[in-house]
């Protein structure tokens, strides 16, 4: 699972130095260029042939996903002008979301929440190079991210096809913020289980969910505040690459990133609850046990006694003055059975009328 974990360079590597990301995932590279009339769409096998293809008059968007080889990333680097040490934060994966303004470029990185195969939370960094009339997304994970905005593109709806590149960087980043939300609803339906589980019959394994769930909360909760951060600073206005109407979008995105910080510290708090309760169950189940070997040893205590004072050895004076009668008596062992079991069911009959049992 990917996580918030940063893989260092070694001690006196030079900045901007390029190193080969770990992804697995078999490198794809998209070329799309459009107008407001006009759509194309390519599939290169290098990212430098997109260069001959870029046109100042459309907006162009190179999307390259899976393992990017270094030498192929710096050769788009040159040819775009892009900035040797953004480049190295684009394969050194497990950045916190950032902003970086380089004069006429903009570079941002963000973090994408999914799910593995298994529930478990997966942050995936996504990394955008925006520069006048042209958009670079660069990501490793298997996951075609951007589907759902090429294919409005493909089909002209609303004012995608008339606005420029930094409005599509405004729909990628919203669509990389809104995956938060999928998570957080799972998240969600594993704390009614959870609640449901505390409340039936509590085991450890109920609690090692609520620290796991709580484990990736607190990492969901890292991803969002500095992508909350990079869109205020996108709001700003000090970023000549974003128009004043792409801004009142990119609020849109903002309220997005604060709604699921409300939501994750709402998780929160119900998972500090949750512990709370199961706690208070726990202990609850102990007192339980606790009264009810409590009550045996009660009822033991006055039969203990009285198998004590006729378990005493003295048969061989039965009749000496202060010897026992009912030693000398032919029922004296079944009476003092039926004592000891009048004795064990009136003190039942009194914890019960207690409400003891």
């Amino acid at each position: 699972m990917s996580t918030f974990t940063k893989r260092y360079h070694p001690p006196g590597t030079a900045p901007g130095t390029l190193v080969a990301s770990d992804s697995a995932v078999p490198l794809s590279i998209r070329l799309i260029t459009y107008t407001d009339t006009h759509y194309a769409e390519r599939t290169l096998s290098d990212p430098i042939d997109a260069v001959p293809w870029l046109d100042v008059e459309a907006t162009s968007w190179i999307n390259v996903q899976g393992n990017v080889p270094p030498d192929v990333l710096q050769q788009l680097g040159q040819r775009l002008n892009l900035h040797d040490l953004a480049l190295e934060d684009v394969l050194n994966t497990g950045q916190q979301a950032k902003l970086e303004d380089y004069d006429e470029q903009l570079f941002v990185v963000m973090h994408c929440p999914s799910l593995d195969a298994s529930g478990a939370l997966q942050l995936d960094q996504v990394s955008f190079f925006l520069a006048p009339g042209v958009l670079v997304s660069v990501y490793g994970q298997a996951q075609d991210l951007f589907e759902p905005v090429r294919e409005r593109l493909r089909r002209h709806h609303g004012r995608l096809r008339r606005r420029g590149s930094d409005y599509l960087l405004y729909r990628l980043l919203d669509l990389v913020v809104d995956h938060g939300f999928p998570v957080l609803e799972h998240y969600g339906e594993r704390l009614d289980a959870l609640e449901d589980e505390i409340l039936a019959q509590p085991t450890q394994q109920t609690l090692a969910g609520m620290h796991r769930l709580r484990r990736e909360l607190l990492w969901l909760r890292r991803l969002a505040w500095p992508q909350r951060e990079v869109l205020s600073q996108l709001l700003r206005g000090d970023c000549a690459c974003i128009t004043p109407e792409t801004r009142l979008f990119l609020r849109d995105s903002h309220d997005h990133t604060a709604q699921i910080l409300d939501l994750v510290e709402s998780d929160r708090e119900m998972i500090a609850s949750l512990l709370d309760v199961y706690l208070s169950s726990v202990s609850h189940r102990l007192n339980e046990s606790m009264r009810l070997l409590t009550i045996i040893a009660t009822l033991f205590i006055p039969l203990t006694f009285v198998a004590g004072v006729y378990g005493m050895n003295f048969g061989n004076n039965t009749h000496g003055a202060w010897a026992m009668p009912e030693l000398r008596w032919d029922y004296g062992y079944p009476m003092v059975w039926g004592v000891m079991i009048a004795i064990a069911v009136g003190m039942l009959y009194l914890f019960k009328r207690k409400e003891w049992l």
